[in-house]
């Protein structure tokens, strides 16, 4: 089994693969830049993109492409939500952003085993079951996310050294409310456009 970028394009040099990572890191720096009107808090594309550049690339380079994503924060220019940069690191989203790597990295081996294009099978039950794998890996690894996206504020922060007063709250009565809530729908919503993203790309490839 391969990847979607694989299955169109085949074999490419180490150049070309290059080229296809740096194109993938500025794809999710535009995307998170994207911020569309939605209950309770507006939704960034940033997820959505992490999860398509995943599922498309596979493991090996969906990861390279997140690593050259977050170098770029790192050297300071505007790449993350809202425009921040490595700044960002220290804050209370660093653990989200040091997550993305894990996403792309399932979301791709996922592909990299046949998850996206229905493991093989051909015509509109493969279309089926391609979008409904590729839909719940989507939500599983969304969901995995808040791991370390909530570890780093709770705990890790501390232990690192940095203060702030988002480090060290109840669960339930701050994480819950400000860092998980808000944000769940969008991240349903986000899966099921990947899901089905990915399913037309599989499609058209089919048809060529």
């Amino acid at each position: 089994m391969s990847s979607l970028s694989h299955s169109a394009l085949g074999q490419l040099s180490a150049l070309k693969q290059a080229g296809i990572v740096l194109g993938a890191s500025i794809f999710i720096a535009v995307a998170a830049q994207v911020s569309v009107p939605m209950f309770p808090v507006p939704m960034t594309l940033q997820m959505l993109a992490i999860l398509l550049v995943g599922f498309a690339l596979g493991a090996r380079l969906g990861t390279a492409a997140l690593v050259t994503y977050l170098a770029e924060g790192a050297m300071g220019l505007p790449v993350f939500a809202n425009g921040a940069n490595g700044a960002a690191f220290f804050g209370p989203t660093a653990g989200f952003l040091i997550g993305f790597v894990g996403v792309a990295f399932l979301a791709g081996l996922a592909a990299d085993r046949g998850v996206a294009n229905g493991f093989g099978y051909s015509g509109a039950l493969g279309a089926v079951v391609g979008f409904a794998a590729t839909a719940v890996v989507a939500l599983a690894v969304s969901a995995l996310l808040y791991i370390p996206g909530i570890a780093w504020p709770m705990a890790v922060a501390q232990v690192a050294g940095i203060e702030g007063s988002w480090i060290g709250k109840e669960f339930g009565s701050y994480y819950w409310t400000y860092f998980m809530q808000p944000f769940l729908i969008g991240d349903a919503v986000k899966a099921v456009l990947a899901a089905l993203i990915m399913a037309g790309g599989w499609s058209f490839l089919a048809k060529r």
